[in-house]
């Protein structure tokens, strides 16, 4: 039978790609508002303001899509409100099923309520420990610096003055266009030299060039997105795909991809689910992963994420299993741990499945 919305959301699952302030509960958005003294909020009513940010992100543009986060950024500048959303992230990702998840967010931007950069850390991390308690999922954090801004550097020295107590990796974000990820190297070049993990948006706003410049010349382990990598994959009517040496090097390599249709979508990276790259990437066996970005402003989760793909593409759960597997190994948790989880929760999940 094929896996449905309620099947899937009870099976263990994997996430590698969500953002801390993409993914509030439109309640607790006006709540912190009223309790910081954020004014700016299109309205207080919980349902249009789900509405509101869906509408906002789903403009078909990369730079529009980013506009929604003022909201979200805006009522996080407090450690109480840390502490919550985070509290509250791995309770909503726990729900859904999911037993390990990275979540990223920029340290940089949750300053103007005086908090300084490890305070922004300890009250995020804080908050990850409480959730877990709670429930059992495990959660690594990933530093992210804005590509627009140019305090990546401090943010990597972050990330590693913190990787023993939660934070697994390093990220930049932002706009692509104009801000190649080559602006960066100090940054990468300090978080490799201290053996550490390092992912980076590239290939969802920019094509081919940045995901080269972003494996080539950083470092990268993961491609954030890495979507438009299909820019270097000619098809035809007449045969089967031809890959191009990048996206060759990509699939031989193992690079993982960390593909998040909804919001792919809504950023005008894929015109729709049915029309994602996704299912191409899928059958030509690169190590796909599946994730929701931004579940508030995608409205999304990420037994919703797979029950599309169940729709648009009608895979089954092997191809489920598959894809939880190659999040999981994509992980940048330790390899023992990876291989815990593997075997003692993901693997017999869908042994049972397979009857």
């Amino acid at each position: 039978m094929a896996p449905t919305l309620e099947a899937l959301r009870d099976v263990p699952k994997v996430l590698l790609h969500d953002h801390l302030d993409g993914g509030l509960r439109p309640t607790t958005v006006i709540e912190l508002a009223e309790e910081t003294g954020y004014p700016d909020l299109p309205t207080k009513d919980p349902d249009d303001l789900s509405e509101w940010m869906t509408r906002g992100a789903s403009r078909k543009d990369l730079l529009l899509y980013l506009e929604t986060f003022a909201h979200t950024v805006g009522v996080m500048q407090t450690r109480d409100a840390l502490v919550r959303v985070a509290r509250e992230c791995a309770e909503d990702l726990a729900a859904d099923g999911i037993v390990y998840a990275e979540v990223r967010y920029a340290p940089e931007q949750h300053l103007h309520g005086g908090l300084g950069l490890d305070e922004v850390v300890e009250a995020v991390q804080e908050g990850f420990r409480q959730g877990a308690d709670r429930t059992g999922i495990r959660i690594g954090t990933l530093l992210t610096a804005m590509r627009t801004a140019a305090r990546s550097l401090e943010i990597a020295e972050l990330a590693v003055r913190w990787r023993d107590r939660g934070v697994v990796g390093f990220d930049i974000a932002g706009a692509e266009a104009g801000h190649p990820p080559t602006r960066h190297l100090d940054a990468f070049e300090r978080v490799r030299r201290e053996n550490f993990h390092l992912t980076i948006h590239a290939g969802e706003g920019f094509g081919v060039p940045s995901i080269w410049e972003a494996l080539q010349l950083c470092g990268a382990e993961r491609l954030g997105h890495g979507v438009r990598l299909v820019d270097d994959i000619e098809t035809s009517a007449y045969g089967p795909p031809r890959l191009g040496r990048l996206a060759d090097l990509v699939r031989d390599r193992r690079v993982p991809l960390e593909l998040c249709p909804t919001s792919n979508v809504h950023s005008g990276a894929a015109p729709s689910i049915e029309e994602h790259p996704i299912g191409m990437l899928m059958d030509l066996k690169f190590r796909v992963t599946v994730n929701t970005d931004n579940r508030l402003m995608s409205a999304t989760t990420l037994s919703q994420e797979f029950a599309q793909l169940v729709d648009a593409f009608g895979i089954g759960w092997d191809r489920v299993r598959r894809l939880t597997i190659n999040a999981m190994k994509s992980a940048f948790l330790p390899f023992d741990e990876r291989v815990r989880l593997l075997d003692e929760v993901i693997r017999p999940a869908y042994a049972e499945l397979a009857g």
